[in-house]
């Protein structure tokens, strides 16, 4: 049989509307034993007609057209023969399930609707060239459209939004959602199809994986206390995995080994992309430093409580119960933020886009002037960034923290406060040289509507903290204007062991004598902005995807009643139909992980002297079951994340007062139930686009985090004991410990102090914050759902809410210069050259990302770990005059016994 005829049985098995999608399963041996020409597939299609598909694909400039990718052979096949009636039933479910979607393109949505109200008028369907010679006939160009050449359709470039050939189209904008995603982000990264024939879990994906894993906890842990921190991202890992995984592939004894009924082979042939993925899956769920690292460090730390009986016992409880409780509520998630289309998870897919470009061999194509492989492209940007972040890291310091504006006048206080990178609130327009300060919100992943909805909001945060300084409200006039501290009276840092007793436990005595402590402006906004965003993004969210997540939850129950029920009921789109081939993993395995995690926390409370009741475990999991839904959504659609714990930590505040090991131990689990859970479930969601047994998945993810969880604790105990001035505010290798600080300090004022005394007595207008949140959503909703449409679509006023959440100790600089890359690879780029940008945009990020994880490393070791630091003006400037100092506007010296704030007859 000639490869023509082979390709007409790829045809759809019903359609789309009924769940029986086109059978996407294919033997992709078959398929690439024989090259496909354009002219032996879809033959019912004219030549120019296969071009506009070529065009509209991205796939209009390849060499040769004699060797066609596959997903390219199987769409032109799909649109051949999927019937004009189911395509226009497509495109008007499309626009009803994909009204107000954000990230559904707007372009291809009018086009979608213009396609639909054409319908009925059965328009006239003459040829694709007698159209587009039409209209280069009005621009004075003379093109013959029957070149077999794609250039002569160049002139038209862009312009596959204009309808020139109405069925052509209506079939094209169907069949790339049925058949494929319609989302151009997703269709980057993925394949229309699927071979599952090719072996997955094989021995060398463990053995690569626990390998990975091992050097990948360690770094990521050592780097995590660093500002700003530098990690080994699974991008990265993913480089060396390939190869490795060609290594292994070469080097192992093809020898096959049998355990109880299974048989495994310890080296089947090729490594694949599937074994590529399923070890980076085996990483990246662990890659991410472990929450409960903020509760050790703030009970082991000199600086903090220095609680000695935390020993490595009480760590390894903590650690694996907090880990796996979040693991089983991932399974409960699957049917919320897995299966959906919506649900894309932004976050996953320049991993994805990797994996493709190691894996996956390409057609030669030029695209906007480029030709170079994505391989090749991925390690000269590697190279690049490798060799350049020696600069900013090491030899000129200026470039990473470019706060130039202050050099004009070092001492000048408000210039510093203003602008300032170190000290300040960072209003820079060029804030820095460093692809590790760009990209500190993701500048080439998270959609750029994200990206500008959040820098609305610390914007509006930037005023805000004016505001509350200058103005000197609640005496944050006397303290730094950006710090996450805590201080006292008298401005100087606050001692949590001055007001607690030997078991750490409120001390009121001693709190009489010392006082209470306070925040600084930009702390006091944060915090009032942290209590708005979970009453508003409850209800806003909840409302606004009051149907999705109604039938999510209905189905929930439903597969409740019925455990056998498959998990994939009711979810139809390409993706979910392919998966349908591979065993679940059963819902009572996440539940008796949770469970077995569950017994691990009690046994931790009960066993060391925690000061947290049992109580307290089951309280965290009621509360992320009720949040988890509504944030989760949030951060697969947006790419913004924001957790539980400033929430916990009030609840648990009031609930047991004086006790700040209760509440970091309680905080820790009410947020990492929620980010694990989501850590989880972005992995899953990578694994169901690249087509990876779930029951693999499960099994993989499971041994990982077991590893990284030891390991990381390791780790981090030796960072501690060995690190010389670690969590210092001026250590010299910048190892300040920003987050432990501010989860020491929160477990200070909101678990020791408690929020009844905050409430009641030293910032009660905090608690209205709470109110505002509650009624936000109201005139949110009535402008969402009756502004006008093409504003209201990229609103998203929870991340503008969230954009207040960037400082203390962080600022703007972090973020002004990534809006801009942003803008102009999310939005310029990804409009005017769509082809470029899905071939090239997400190896981009992962390339810069790796070349830094690798530089820092080695920075670190040769010239840092044993001083070899570089002392000159390009490294000093930075923290000259006011950015160097830990001073208020107001001089407290000042005041009539030095100490400012509440009276001792007024402490709360």
């Amino acid at each position: 049989m000639d490869r023509a005829k082979k390709l007409t049985s790829v045809k759809s098995a019903g359609q789309n509307l009924d769940s029986t999608f086109a059978e996407h399963e294919v033997d992709l041996k078959a398929i690439t034993s024989n090259p496909v020409s354009l002219g032996a597939v879809g033959t019912e299609l004219s030549t120019e007609q296969k071009y506009f598909i070529l065009k509209r694909m991205g796939h209009k400039n390849l060499e040769s057209m004699e060797d066609l990718p596959v997903g390219v052979t199987l769409m032109i096949q799909y649109i051949q023969d999927l019937p004009i009636e189911e395509a226009i039933e497509i495109l008007k479910t499309t626009i009803v399930e994909h009204d107000e979607d954000v990230n559904f393109p707007s372009e291809v949505m009018d086009l979608i609707e213009k396609l639909v109200e054409l319908a009925p008028e059965k328009v006239n369907n003459s040829t694709i060239s007698e159209k587009l010679e039409n209209s280069l006939e009005k621009t004075g160009e003379a093109v013959n459209v029957h070149d077999t050449d794609a250039s002569s359709l160049e002139v038209a470039d862009g312009n596959y939004y204009d309808i020139v050939d109405w069925e052509l189209q209506s079939k094209i904008e169907a069949s790339l959602i049925a058949y494929h995603s319609p989302y151009p982000e997703i269709r980057s990264v993925t394949d229309c199809y699927d071979d599952p024939t090719l072996y997955v879990e094989t021995p060398r994906v463990y053995l690569l994986g626990l390998i990975w894993t091992a050097i990948g906890a360690f770094v990521n842990q050592f780097f995590a206390e660093r500002q700003p921190s530098i990690s080994l991202p699974s991008s990265v890992v993913q480089l060396l995995l390939y190869p490795s995984g060609l290594l292994v592939a070469a080097i192992l004894p093809k020898w096959k080994f049998k355990i109880w009924k299974y048989t495994f082979d310890l080296n089947p042939g090729p490594w694949n992309h599937k074994e590529q993925m399923l070890t980076t899956i085996f990483y990246s769920v662990s890659s991410g430093t472990p929450y409960v690292s903020y509760n050790i460090h703030a009970q082991k730390v000199k600086q903090f409580y220095n609680n000695t009986w935390a020993d490595f016992g009480y760590q390894t409880l903590l650690i694996l119960s907090n880990n796996f409780l979040g693991f089983g509520f991932a399974g409960i998630m699957r049917k919320f933020t897995i299966y959906p289309v919506r649900a894309l998870w932004p976050s996953v897919l320049p991993t994805l886009a990797l994996n493709s470009a190691l894996m996956k061999p390409e057609k030669k194509e030029k695209i906007n002037g480029w030709s170079i492989s994505r391989y090749n492209f991925f390690f000269i940007c590697f190279a690049a960034s490798f060799v350049y972040f020696w600069i900013p890291d090491y030899l000129f310091y200026a470039l990473s923290t470019f706060n130039w504006m202050t050099w004009i006048a070092p001492n000048n206080f408000n210039l510093a406060a203003i602008t300032g990178s170190s000290y300040g609130l960072g209003m820079n327009p060029i804030p820095s040289f460093d692809w590790n300060v760009l990209n500190f919100n993701y500048a080439l992943t998270i959609p750029f509507y994200s990206q500008i909805n959040q820098y609305i909001g610390s914007i509006l945060g930037f005023f805000s903290i004016i505001g509350v300084f200058w103005t000197n409200k609640y005496w944050s006039g006397y303290l730094p204007l950006n710090s996450s501290s805590l201080f006292t009276n008298t401005a100087e840092v606050y001692d949590v062991k001055a007001i607690v007793d030997s078991k750490s436990l409120f001390d009121h005595e001693k709190y009489m004598e010392v006082g209470p402590p306070y925040y600084s402006a930009a702390n006091l906004v944060l915090y009032g902005a942290f209590f708005a965003i979970y009453p508003f993004a409850i209800i806003y969210e909840c409302f606004i995807n009051f149907t999705p997540m109604k039938n999510a939850l209905f189905s929930l129950g439903t597969s409740i009643k019925n455990i056998r029920r498959s998990t994939f009921e009711g979810f139809n789109d390409p993706h979910t139909q392919m998966m349908k081939k591979y065993k679940e993993v059963p819902d009572w395995c996440f539940l008796v992980v949770l469970l077995i995690a569950l017994i691990l926390a009690i046994i931790c409370v009960k066993v060391y002297p925690a000061q947290t009741p049992v109580w307290g475990l089951f309280f965290t999991l009621g509360i992320n079951f009720v949040f988890l839904i509504p944030l989760t959504a949030v951060f697969s659609t947006t790419g913004y994340q924001f957790g539980l714990n400033v929430l916990v930590e009030l609840i648990i505040g009031y609930a047991i007062p004086g006790n700040g090991l209760a509440l970091n131990f309680l905080k820790a689990f009410g947020y990492n139930i929620n980010g694990q859970a989501q850590n989880y479930i972005s992995d899953q969601k990578m694994g169901h686009y690249a087509k990876l047994p779930p029951r693999a998945m499960f099994r993989c993810q499971m041994l990982s985090m077991f590893v990284a969880s030891f390991i990381s604790l390791a780790t981090m105990n030796f960072t501690i004991n060995h690190i010389k001035g670690y969590c210092d505010a001026l250590q010299p290798q910048k190892f300040t410990c920003p987050n432990s600080k501010v989860f020491y300090n929160a477990s200070i004022l909101w678990g020791v102090i408690g929020p009844k005394k905050v409430f009641n007595g030293l910032y009660p207008l905090l608690q209205y914050c709470f109110l505002i949140g509650a009624l936000l959503p109201i005139p949110c909703i009535l402008f969402k759902k009756y502004g006008p449409k093409k504003v209201t679509k990229y609103f998203q006023p929870t991340l503008i809410i969230g954009g207040f959440l960037v400082y203390a100790p962080y600022n703007l600089s972090y973020y002004t210069g990534g809006v801009y890359l942003s803008f102009f690879f999310m939005s310029y780029i990804k409009k005017r050259y769509l082809s470029w940008w899905e071939k090239y945009n997400y190896v981009l990020s992962g390339s810069l990302d790796a070349g830094i994880a690798f530089s820092g490393i080695i920075i670190f070791f040769a010239v840092f770990y044993h001083d070899k630091s570089i002392s000159w003006w390009g490294n000093n400037v930075i923290y000259g005059g006011v950015e160097g100092s830990s001073v208020g506007r107001l001089d407290v010296a000042t005041l009539p016994g030095g100490t400012f704030g509440l009276a001792p007859s007024d402490y709360p």
